[in-house]
């Protein structure tokens, strides 16, 4: 008998995790990128590996695009071409990290022709969600410095708070922009957007349609990310996730493969603050950068983590969490938690799956498909995707 509710498995059936086109081109560690057979070489190749995730999972329809790594001519034969595969072009992210201009900061830049250089860019991201449909923008911005003393830092702020403001003036009335935060690099002073709440000061000042990007990764050791995320849904600004996992700091590792209690903690403040009901605006979306493991596989691996983590977190009895803490039974409510955390979805997950006419174990599904070796063979030649491509 399926350890999961009917009520559960409606809820689940709406989940969609957005996929990085990044995630499928080559990676490794801080000082080396490794080559791989089969490595996309194209953005078409990548939204193709993106496709085999989704026709194995159901969970991943969208692909998030950087520009200008998967910059084209013609964004509407690329959407088209997404379309066929059965899967759409998503979140649009900037790059202002890979220009010499860029080396001081790019939206906060003393040189007023940088600063209009980096808004010009966000200009032209801005007209490709127009020709894609896109509705997000997202800005992870690496803007900082390295030494007490180096700029001033109000200014930086001051000019940050200016650029912004004229990308988001640029946005059509159904796009957003999504602003990221990272506590360091590549910067190690300060750096711009270091934290929520320096991220959530600048989106609220600009407007409505302008909100925070949550990156699991992105948080000093020991922070409690989940009281983010229940305060940023409280607020109404948690506009996106970028799941991801770690064991120090940005380590870009598979979701859930560090910490799983964490990934239900998260999501289990997701469910409590409507994140998961319609017209929540919270996106779902996978940022990693795989090293060692398969890219396709990889993928696979977190979509699944975050729909079991999600299941989890929605078998928490909330009548009786709320009875327990009114109470003041502490070890009772901590239970509830625990129960569920503990509750092994995933064989109702693979009937659940089997009855959407999708495999049980796509894991096992992709590794018998043969479709690793069928890339491997026929993408010989030409320019592997990876860093900066």
């Amino acid at each position: 008998m399926s350890t999961i509710p009917a009520a559960v498995l409606e809820r689940l059936a709406v989940q969609a995790i957005e996929l990085p086109s990044w995630a499928f081109g080559n990676a490794g560690t801080r000082f080396k990128v490794f080559a791989t057979p089969g490595t996309p070489r194209t953005v078409e190749e990548k939204l193709s590996d993106a496709a085999q995730v989704h026709r194995l999972t159901g969970l991943a329809p969208s692909v998030a695009l950087h520009i200008p790594w998967d910059q084209v001519e013609d964004w509407g034969k690329l959407t088209a071409f997404a379309e066929d595969l059965g899967i759409r072009l998503g979140t649009i992210n900037s790059n202002t990290f890979q220009d010499d201009d860029y080396k001081y900061g790019s939206l906060t830049h003393l040189d007023p022709r940088i600063r209009q250089k980096a808004v010009d860019h966000h200009f032209a991201c801005i007209d490709v969600m127009h020709e894609t449909g896109s509705q997000d923008l997202k800005i992870w911005l690496p803007d900082g410095t390295n030494y007490a003393g180096q700029q001033d830092i109000r200014g930086r702020q001051d000019r940050l708070a200016d650029s912004l403001r004229r990308i988001y003036d640029r946005l059509g009335d159904d796009q957003r922009l999504v602003l990221e935060y990272k506590i360091f690099e590549p910067y190690f002073y300060t750096m711009d957007v270091p934290d929520w709440g320096t991220a959530y000061a600048h989106v609220t000042a600009l407007g409505e349609r302008a909100v925070v990007c949550l990156d699991t990764g992105h948080h000093a050791p020991s922070t409690n990310i989940e009281f983010i995320v229940a305060q940023l849904l409280r607020l109404g600004r948690l506009g996106s996730f970028d799941f991801n996992s770690r064991n120090y700091a940005d380590d870009d590792l598979i979701v859930g493969a560090a910490d799983p209690f964490q990934l239900f903690r998260i999501l289990f403040e997701v469910v409590r603050g409507g994140g998961l009901d319609a017209g929540s605006g919270v996106a779902f979306m996978l940022d990693q950068c795989h090293n060692v493991e398969e890219k396709i596989p990889g993928q696979i691996r977190s979509v699944l983590n975050v729909q079991e983590m999600t299941a989890r977190a929605l078998l928490v009895d909330m009548t009786a969490l709320a009875a327990a803490q009114e109470a003041g039974d502490v070890l009772g409510a901590n239970g509830l938690l625990m129960d569920a955390f503990y509750t092994d979805v995933r064989p109702a997950l693979a009937e659940w799956r089997a009855g959407r006419g999708l495999p049980e174990d796509p894991m096992r599904a992709y590794r018998e498909s043969g479709y690793a070796q069928s890339i491997a063979a026929e993408r010989v030649g030409g320019q592997q995707a990876g860093w900066g491509a």
